[in-house]
Parts: structure tokens; C-alpha cells; sequence
């Protein structure tokens, strides 16, 4: 009689064990489900030009094994710089690497192996400025990519009278100037995101 009823057991454990597998799958595919997207689609672009000079960059220049060839330098409001073997070269809106491309190029002409090394020491030219109801009002230099929220960090933040939803975001498009809404809720409720937008040389944060 024992057999038979172990038998029965394996039986009853065999249907225990397959009822448990046709569960597994359904809960995988109810989590696949879930949309990955959603979030990322108001998420905003990051820039992939990188950082282009302006008049008023001040710039260290520097040939590798070149004592003579280093040097800070200006770049000139007509945006052109002067710099020894390169001669004339202009700067304004090109990236550091195009400008270190374009100074090899020319030095190279005399100093086959020539590295040349551009660093930005000082952005004069690159600004944002933020004004209204902040702690710190005032223009900030746009070295790398910088949002709005980050723009109004470095302000240190609104002031307890503030209307952070009537923010605005003024920039020059040519001959005109256009204005672009932020509400600071919805970015804290992390709604519609695409409102923090990377800022442009030369736009002004309204804070009212």
C-alpha cells in the first residue's frame, strides 16, 4: 500500500510544480509591458557642438616642447586672434578642438611634429543672465551646457515672493526676441520636462 500512495504524492507534487512554471512567464511578460520610454521622451537635448568662443574668451595657447610658442590670448571683438608661425586665424564661434585643428595646421607648416594644446582660461564672451525675484540677479558665463534649473541655482534660487510658474525665458532669434513659458511646478513634479531647455549666449531668465 505504501507505493501506491507515494506514487500519488510524486503525482500531486509534479502538478504543485508545473502549475508554478505557467505562473512564472505571465509575471515576465506583465513586466516587459511597462512602457521604458515615457520618461526619456521630455527629457532635453544635450548639445553636441560643445562650447563655441566669442569675442572677449581669453585663451591659453600652448606647443608642446615650444617654449617660445605659448601664451594667453584674446580673442578680439572682430572675433579674430594673432598668434606667432599661425598668423591671423578666426576664433569666434568655433569649438576649441576646430581652433587647435586650424592652429596645427598652420604651425605644422614650420614644426612638422607641432602639438598644440587650446584651453579656455577665461569666458568673457559666452553669457546668461538671470533677473527678477532671485537671490542673486545677475550675468553668468555659459561655459558648458547649463538649463534653466541650473541657471536659477546659480542665482541662488527665487525669492519667497517669486511666481515660478510665470517664468520666462527671453531669447533673440535674429531681429526678433521670443519668449518661452517655464513653470518650475511641473518640472518639480517632473512634468513636461522639455520646459528646461539648455540655454543660448545672450538669453535672460525673468524670474517675476
Amino acid at each position: 500500500m505504501v507505493f501506491p500512495r507515494l506514487i500519488a504524492c510524486l503525482a500531486i507534487l509534479l502538478v504543485l510544480c508545473g502549475w508554478s512554471f505557467a505562473e512564472e512567464p505571465a509575471a515576465v511578460t506583465t513586466t516587459a509591458a511597462v512602457p521604458a520610454t515615457a520618461a526619456v521622451s521630455e527629457s532635453p537635448a544635450v548639445s553636441p557642438d560643445g562650447y563655441k568662443l566669442r569675442p572677449g574668451d581669453m585663451l591659453q595657447i600652448s606647443v608642446w616642447k615650444e617654449t617660445d610658442l605659448q601664451g594667453e590670448v584674446l580673442i578680439r571683438p572682430d572675433g579674430g586672434i594673432s598668434f606667432a608661425l599661425a598668423g591671423e586665424l578666426e576664433a569666434a564661434g568655433r569649438t576649441v578642438a576646430e581652433l587647435t585643428s586650424m592652429l596645427e595646421g598652420k604651425i605644422r607648416k614650420f614644426i612638422p611634429d607641432a602639438v598644440v594644446t587650446v584651453t579656455v582660461k577665461a569666458a568673457g564672451g559666452n553669457r546668461i543672465y538671470v533677473i527678477g525675484k532671485v537671490t542673486r540677479p545677475g550675468d553668468f558665463p555659459l561655459i558648458g551646457p547649463i538649463d534653466v534649473l541650473q541657471a536659477l541655482t546659480l542665482a541662488g534660487g527665487s525669492t519667497p515672493f517669486a511666481n515660478t510658474n510665470g517664468i520666462r525665458i527671453l531669447r533673440r532669434d535674429g531681429t526678433r526676441e521670443i519668449a518661452i513659458p517655464f513653470r518650475y511646478s511641473d518640472i518639480e513634479h517632473g512634468r513636461r520636462l522639455y520646459q528646461n531647455i539648455l540655454l543660448k549666449n545672450g538669453d535672460t531668465v525673468v524670474v517675476p
